[in-house]
């Protein structure tokens, strides 16, 4: 559907429209959730997309992507402290140096062997790829940029900017940042990649939450032991010989304890417990040896307001049960605690709880999938390929979206050959006078 204009009320009429031929008059009990993106239309508390479907389907809880919202986490962090954000402005002025000249490249590819990725302020697993290059690429960069500055193919511009790139990646304070976010970035990554798994559920994210501060807690506990490019093995074993730190030193240090407590504060606000996370509480496996000894009446209560189609009184019954059997205490999510009720048929014994867990795992977590999506349309659809038929572009793009299940199909590439070798007249003859 073409929308006339990008404003909250032409896309939440449209929206509206649509879920009006989806749920009946009486059904609108069954929209549970919206997600969005972040952006200010979408998400306004007041005017925003979100709160103008939700005026007609109070059960729609907003959710802001998760996997957006790390983005943002990581942007705060590295952008209110000045050093930190010069230190990511000079890391995409690697990748900008050797794109603006082939000869360049050629220098890069000789001697580096491997290219630089760009840098992205809304895509931290860019950011993640750039340090990671530069920090493992380090002293070949630095062969790289002396051959630039004492060769003369090159201007002046080139060997001055050359000569800056040397001096920055023997500046004692570049390297401290880039040993330090060497070391922050793949949890970073692992995060990013888990948020934005198919099956995730907001007791998953809960963890994964939980465990990502824990990581950072380490790196800025290690922050003392981190000088230079030193390797660092654990906070017991000092750096020897042991000196006393330079001014210098203990300002870096006192920086990196800054970004690590900005990342630690921002993630846990940011991914405090909302309504449908404070449910999700409630079938959390870890948790049902403390809910038996105190069931958690305010949980409880906050999960029924947000589903007031929940029973009460039999959810609490059917959660009482749950936290007293042992059994049910190894299911580590929403999706592995549904799964067992479904395998030994207790849909029907507690079904309030399942439909709590039905809600759960329902509710959408990220929007990174569907964003792909239009990504890969993009990608498919060119300038160039404007031509292309519908079956096509919906084959090349399924073929592309789910391009990891093709690739474990066996014999997939020889079967569609096959296929194709077995059609006839898959081509016109061509007669020549």
């Amino acid at each position: 559907m073409k929308l006339e204009r990008a404003c909250a009320d032409v896309i939440s009429d449209a929206l509206l429209e649509r879920l009006r031929t989806i749920l009946p008059e009486g059904q609108g009990g069954k929209l549970i959730a919206q997600a969005y993106d972040g952006a200010a239309v979408m998400r306004g508390a007041t005017g925003g997309v979100q709160r103008k479907v939700q005026d007609i389907y109070p059960t729609a809880h907003y959710t802001h992507c998760y996997a957006h919202q790390l983005n943002l986490v990581m942007q705060k962090a590295t952008s209110h402290i000045p050093q930190i954000s010069h230190f990511f402005s000079d890391m995409g002025g690697f990748a900008s140096f050797f794109t603006k000249s082939t000869k360049r490249t050629a220098v890069l590819d000789e001697m580096v062997a491997h290219r630089l990725p760009s840098a992205s302020s809304t895509r931290w697993n860019f950011n993640s790829r750039a340090v990671n290059t530069v920090y493992e690429h380090k002293d070949d960069l630095v062969r790289c940029f002396q051959t630039i500055r004492n060769s003369d193919a090159f201007d002046g511009q080139t060997n001055r900017e050359a000569g800056g790139f040397v001096r920055m990646l023997e500046d004692d304070s570049f390297c401290f940042f880039l040993n330090l976010f060497h070391k922050i970035m793949p949890h970073v990554d692992i995060l990013y990649s888990q948020l934005q798994r198919r099956n995730c559920d907001s007791i998953y994210i809960g963890g994964a939450m939980q465990a990502f501060i824990r990581r950072m807690q380490n790196i800025r506990d290690a922050v003392p032991f981190l000088v230079g490019d030193e390797e660092y093995r654990g906070p017991v074993q000092e750096p020897a010989p042991k000196r006393r730190r330079t001014l210098e030193e203990d300002r870096q240090h006192r920086l990196a304890e800054e970004v690590c407590d900005t990342i630690m504060t921002h993630a846990t606000e940011r991914f405090a417990f909302t309504k449908h996370l404070v449910s999700a509480t409630l079938l959390q496996g870890d948790l049902f040896q403390q809910h038996r000894r105190k069931f958690p009446d305010r949980a409880l209560e906050t999960t029924v307001e947000a589903y007031p189609s929940l029973d009460k009184a039999r959810l609490k019954t059917e959660l009482s049960l749950i936290y007293d059997n042992e059994e049910f205490q190894n299911c580590s999510g929403a999706l592995a605690l549904y799964q067992v009720l479904m395998a030994n048929n207790l849909q029907d014994t507690f079904a309030e709880t399942v439909s709590l867990l039905n809600i759960l795992i329902t509710t959408p977590m990220t929007t990174a999938e569907s964003e792909r999506c239009f990504s890969t349309l993009n990608r498919i659809k060119t300038f160039l390929r404007n031509t292309m038929a519908q079956d096509r572009l919906n084959a090349l793009a399924m073929l592309s979206i789910e391009k990891k299940m093709a690739r474990g199909i066996h014999d997939f590439n020889s079967r569609v050959i096959e296929k194709f070798a077995s059609q006839k007249d898959r081509r016109a003859k061509f007669l020549y006078k």
